[in-house]
Parts: structure tokens; C-alpha cells; sequence
């Protein structure tokens, strides 16, 4: 048995006793606890993928994850064990125990022992009831009754008497949660699409109050995209209504949730559908919610860089003040755009959100010798270009009229304010003769056939003109200020 690898198991909490909604004394049926506990127990594995895929279930009421081969991943195992706790809270778990097996990590858990010590795993396990291991649990009374209500009394008994007088599986059972013999998993495969569903603790009437089953969905949905190295930007959560709604009322309704470019931050995608859900009336009390995914992209690995740049910085920066990001470092391209400062972009989507999508644009840079062209206003949350537009080397200047302006003439020489001397040009564009716009006689095309020049005026300054080559007439224009 190796003993340097290092095990994780995240214990569920018992099923609820009763229905959702219902007064206590309404019981829920057998059958429907142990369909909400699978499905509780899965959405747990499928979070869990993300940090390993060596992910198993445990008796129908924990995950066992293997991690010694992420430690490095995830920053060390102190870095590591604080993301997993603080995500398995929030997915549910209500312990999670650390040790050199899977067996004793889950006996741990049960124990209510969640920190991990350099102590011997023989002297962590000795202390705890049999009942921790599962395999011990049917034999529990027997055990006590001979004076061995812990896991140390039961391994000092002869091992022959122990064969003689229980099943081996108890046997098998100690020796893999002590490391005497390998464990055998049966590995969770990662489901090649996504939809989760989870139902509600009780019956919500007021939309902000989905936030708390969409986040635990929302931490599910990205812990797959990390497992699978994609980025969403386009997921819809759906709910249903209860039964009892008015007849106009639909059974199910939905909210899309769009970001201007893939991510699988759980933290901006939480405070972008809180802005959405903060303008949403529900038609009808809620009782279960889902989540699917539309629209995803490959989002580029962390770089190796020993500098890293101000983006990561940032997000580092929030872990230290407690709010665990996720997942690793977008370093080189992932979450944030260096090119638009960062977290400009998670910005203006909770402000459109907040205000409305036609309310919040951002500028977007095209490929264009047309100068007017160069430029469009979008809405703050459609997706950005994966290339980067190039900029002309030539002089641009900083302001550009919204209409190039006439040019008087005089003894053939532009003017503005007076006489304008010529410094640098010229500078040939002819472009757009692809660019239609309008149908049939008023069809035209934006063709613009000019010699730009930059020219000096004694009252203006720097000014950027162009000759018209268009027509018989070559006019002058200014169109730009340096």
C-alpha cells in the first residue's frame, strides 16, 4: 500500500424525514428518499470530477475522491483541502475526512474528524467506533458486548478467532481502511452533456429566493466544465410550478443566462443570474429547478509562467480574502480579457442584467480601412471575437467627426481656420465596394475611395483630412482631430 496518496471522502447527510412544504408528521416514502439521495449523491461525484477522476461512491451516502496526483495542480494540499471543503459544503456534504485510505477517510468523516494530522493513520483510526466502517456496523452489539466498541480493540483480537467467529468481509474491510490490502473502486465516468435537477427544500414564491438551489446547480455545472476544460456562455435554468397554480398559468419556466465570453467561475455566474432573478416575478410558487447548457467553448490551460499577469493577481487576491475561486488560474486567455482590463467584461454583464440588454454596450474593434467602420457598438453581453482586431501603424487620430466636414478652398489648397500646411501623406484607402446596403433601386454601395493626409493649422492643431478620389471632383474633407 502506498501511503503517500491521500483520500477525500465527502459524507452526505441523512435523507429528510419529511416532505418539502408539508407540516411535520408527513412522511416521505422509502422508495422517494432513496431516489433523492442517489440523485444528491451524484450531483456530489459529478462536483467531484473536477479535482480528480478517480472518484468513486461509498455505500449510498458518500464520495470517495483520490488526490494525491492534484496536489500540485491545486496549490498543495492545505490550498486544496480548503476548495474541497468549502465546495462540498455547498454542495450538500456534511463532513469531509482526510486520510491515507478510502475506507478510513469516510470513517473519519463519520466520526466527525475533518482535519488531517501527521499522526499515524493507525493512531487516528484505533479511537473511532466500529460503526464508522460499514463492514463492522451489523456486528457493532456482538462487539460491544465483548468489550470492543472501538476499531484498536477489534484489531487486538486474535485474527483467527475474528475469521472463525465473522464474515471476512470484516477482515477485508480493516485491512484496507489500515492499508494492509489495496482497495478496489468502481470509478464515475464524466457524462458527455450536462443537465442537473434538484428539488427545493420548500415551495418559493419570490424568484431571488431560487438563488439557493441554483448555486449548488451552478457549482455541479461547473465543476463538469472543468473536468471537461470548456467554458459556458449560454445555460438556461428551468423550474416547474406547483400543481396547484391558476389554470393560465403555465407548468414551467425558464431564464437564460447569457456571458459575453465562455467561463466556469461559479461566482460570476451566481451574481450575474442574482441580477436576472432580482427583475423576475414567478408566476407561480416553485418547487424544483434544473439546469442546461447551450452554448459552450474550450477554455485554454493555465500558462506556466512564473509571472503572473494582473488578472490572476486579482483572483488571488479574493482567495486570500476567503472567497475560494474556481477553478485554477485562467493565466494566457481563460476567463479574463487582458485587453479589456481585465474584469470590465463581468462587470457590464451584471450591469445590463440589472438594467436590460439594450441599456449597456461596449465598443468593439473591427477590421476595416473605412475609418467610420473601424468601430461598432455591441450589446455588453454578445460574445466576443476569439482573434484580436489589428490596428492601422499609421497615425489615427483621437477624435473622428461623425461626418467628415467640407474643406473651403483656397488657390487650390484646403483650409480650416485659415491655411492648412500638409506634413505627412498621402495615405491611399479604397475599401467597401463589398459593403451593400438597401434593396433594389435604393440599393448603394459604401465604397470610400480616399488620400488621407495629417495637416497643420496655426488655431487647430493637427488635423486629419482626405481628398475625395470619388466623382469627377476631388473635394476635401476634415475628419478627424489629433
Amino acid at each position: 500500500m502506498r501511503m503517500s496518496m491521500l483520500w477525500a471522502a465527502l459524507l452526505l447527510p441523512p435523507p429528510r424525514a419529511f416532505e418539502a412544504g408539508e407540516p411535520v408528521g408527513t412522511p416521505i416514502p422509502a422508495e422517494e428518499q432513496l431516489r433523492r439521495q442517489a440523485e444528491a449523491l451524484q450531483a456530489l461525484a459529478q462536483w467531484a470530477l473536477q479535482f480528480t477522476p478517480r472518484v468513486a461512491l461509498a455505500d449510498g451516502e458518500a464520495v470517495l475522491m483520490e488526490v494525491a496526483g492534484s496536489l500540485r495542480l491545486f496549490g498543495g494540499q492545505r490550498a486544496l483541502r480548503l476548495r474541497v471543503r468549502a465546495g462540498a459544503r455547498e454542495m450538500g456534504a456534511q463532513a469531509v475526512g482526510w486520510a491515507g485510505t478510502g475506507l478510513a477517510a469516510l470513517a473519519l468523516a463519520r466520526a466527525g474528524v475533518q482535519q488531517t494530522t501527521a499522526q499515524p493513520l493507525a493512531e487516528r483510526l484505533d479511537p473511532l467506533p466500529v460503526a464508522t466502517l460499514s463492514a463492522l456496523r451489523p456486528h457493532a452489539l456482538t462487539l460491544a458486548q465483548i468489550g470492543c466498541p472501538r476499531l484498536g480493540d477489534v484489531r487486538r483480537l486474535p485474527r483467527s478467532g475474528l475469521a472463525r467467529r465473522f464474515d471476512a468481509a470484516m477482515l477485508q474491510a480493516l485491512d484496507q481502511a489500515y492499508g494492509a490490502q489495496p482497495e478496489v473502486h468502481a470509478w464515475q465516468a464524466l457524462p458527455a452533456s450536462f443537465r442537473a435537477r434538484i428539488e427545493l427544500m420548500q415551495r418559493v414564491d419570490q424568484a431571488p429566493a431560487l438563488m439557493g438551489g441554483a448555486r449548488r446547480l451552478l457549482l455541479q455545472l461547473c465543476g463538469w466544465l472543468a473536468a471537461r476544460h470548456l467554458g459556458v456562455s449560454a445555460c438556461t435554468l428551468h423550474w416547474s410550478h406547483d400543481s396547484m397554480r391558476a389554470r393560465d398559468v403555465e407548468a414551467h419556466g425558464e431564464l437564460q443566462l447569457r456571458t459575453a465570453q465562455p467561463t466556469r467561475d461559479p461566482n460570476h455566474l451566481t451574481r450575474l443570474l442574482a441580477e436576472h432573478l432580482q427583475h423576475l416575478t414567478l408566476a407561480a410558487p416553485v418547487s424544483d429547478l434544473a439546469l442546461s447548457v447551450q452554448t459552450l467553448a474550450p477554455i485554454a490551460p493555465p500558462s506556466g509562467s512564473l509571472l503572473p499577469d494582473a488578472a490572476w493577481q486579482a483572483e488571488a487576491h479574493e482567495e486570500t480574502q476567503g472567497r475560494p475561486k474556481f477553478p485554477h488560474p485562467p493565466r494566457g486567455g481563460g476567463w479574463a480579457q487582458p485587453s479589456l482590463g481585465g474584469r470590465i467584461i463581468p462587470v457590464l454583464e451584471r450591469l445590463a442584467a440589472r438594467l436590460g440588454d439594450e441599456r449597456v454596450s461596449r465598443p468593439l474593434l473591427r477590421e476595416d480601412h473605412r475609418p467610420e467602420c473601424t468601430q461598432q457598438w455591441v450589446s455588453a453581453v454578445a460574445p466576443l471575437s476569439r482573434g484580436r482586431a489589428r490596428i492601422s501603424p499609421l497615425p489615427q487620430p483621437a477624435w473622428l467627426l461623425a461626418a467628415p466636414l467640407p474643406l473651403a478652398m483656397h488657390h487650390n489648397k484646403p483650409t480650416y481656420q485659415g491655411p492648412l500646411l500638409l506634413l505627412m501623406g498621402p495615405n491611399r484607402v479604397d475599401a467597401g465596394w463589398w459593403d451593400r446596403t438597401g434593396q433594389g433601386d435604393a440599393a448603394h454601395t459604401r465604397q470610400a475611395r480616399r488620400d488621407y493626409w495629417v495637416a497643420w493649422s496655426d488655431r487647430a492643431g493637427l488635423l486629419w483630412l482626405f481628398q475625395s478620389r470619388q466623382g469627377a471632383e476631388f473635394n476635401w474633407f476634415l475628419h478627424g482631430f489629433f
